[in-house]
């Protein structure tokens, strides 16, 4: 069939609106229509290079929509169905089969690859030549999408489409380090670094950990308020000292669980500072050099007994984190959709420009 999708052609260049033909759904896939999907910034490091990934490309990651059609083995969900869209993996590694499925033995190929394991394509140009798809098993910055049946989530009859998408991957990491990776405790501190979504979202999992202290430490004032109205307790501008004094300032003890956001290696090495003593780091952010390292005091490490976490969507099982999120939010408890601004699927280019200038923390592009 023929569908409308943004094209990825360089790196840091615009996307571009062309028609393309996608594929039938195979066995065990499933033909979504994507009624709105997340601007990630994993989506934008893959254009620009970070992850590699073939070009032209379609990428999109976060979609959200309803079921068109669905292969002769698939079971999870029928045509009609409101679903969300998430990361794919295999369902037969080791990892898998204990649950651990952002940890799969083959998750780069199951969503980097570029098209199909068998190297198949779902998604050509107008004149049959490839176009590199299947992105995160979805390939979602399109009017329509196949995915497999692992990777789509079954949603209530009246969740809203426009808003549900960055549950797949943004909100789903953010909360997810906290209430899974991390496991905070109910009255423990909680530092969040770097007020984006996931961020945000991180903020929202220690509100539903029962976190006594959740602070934000973050440098656009608008995104310090935002954090505030999102559950933190304290919001830090950077600016106004060292890290570690700022966190120990509000609970002498330091934090006891560290959420970084931002892959940079001055800030990660800073949050060392506050930790508390047996303290947990996650880190969750995408470097914009792959080969960056952080210099860390072994004694320090081994005295304090520090935990550092390397954390991929949250340690989420997304059957039913997905679905746990959408239930709080629609019982106003879950309030994600504070940091969302929709824009039409037409505007991605000038979505992506008002995220980057901070002038929206998340964007939505909805058809």
């Amino acid at each position: 069939m023929e569908i409308t999708a943004a094209v990825a052609h360089k790196p840091n260049g615009e996307f571009t609106l062309e028609t393309l033909n996608l594929d039938a759904p195979r066995a065990s896939e499933v033909l979504v229509e994507i009624k709105s999907v997340g601007i990630c910034h994993t989506d934008l490091a893959t254009r620009d290079g970070s992850i590699p990934f073939p070009m032209p490309a379609v990428l999109g990651h976060e979609g959200a929509g309803v079921v068109l059609e669905v292969g002769e083995d698939v079971s999870k969900v029928a045509a009609g169905d409101k679903v969300t869209l998430t990361y794919n993996y295999c369902g037969q590694c080791r990892n898998c089969r204990k649950g651990d499925t952002a940890y799969c033995y083959q998750f780069l190929p199951q969503n980097c690859a570029g098209s199909r394991l068998d190297g198949t394509q779902q998604i050509t140009a107008s004149d049959g030549g490839p176009v590199g798809n299947r992105f995160f098993g979805q390939s979602s910055f399109a009017s329509h999408a196949l995915a497999s049946e692992l990777n789509v989530v079954k949603l209530a009859d009246d969740a809203p489409l426009d808003l549900v998408g960055p549950l797949g991957c943004g909100v789903q990491t953010g909360a997810g380090a906290v209430i899974n990776s991390m496991d905070a405790d109910a009255g423990s501190t909680l530092l969040v670094v770097g007020g984006g979504s996931v961020g945000l979202s991180a903020v929202l999992g220690g509100v539903a950990q029962g976190c006594a202290n959740i602070i934000v430490c973050e440098p656009h004032e608008r995104r310090r308020a935002l954090a505030l109205q999102m559950g933190a307790t304290h919001a830090i501008d950077p600016a106004d000292g060292e890290l570690g004094e700022q966190v120990k300032a509000i609970n002498s003890e330091g934090a006891h669980y560290i959420f970084d956001t931002t892959a940079i290696p001055a800030v990660v090495e800073s949050t060392f500072t506050a930790l508390a003593p047996h303290g947990t780091l996650g880190l969750v952010g995408v470097p914009v050099d792959p080969t960056a390292s952080v210099n860390v005091s072994l004694f320090g490490a081994l005295v304090l007994g520090i935990k550092v976490l390397g954390i991929i969507e949250g340690d989420a099982a997304p059957d039913s984190f997905i679905p746990r999120m959408a239930e709080l939010h629609a019982a106003g408890q879950f309030p994600f959709d504070k940091m969302i601004t929709k824009f039409p699927f037409s505007k991605i280019n000038e979505a992506i420009e008002a995220q980057h200038e901070g002038e929206v923390v998340k964007a939505v592009l909805v058809h």
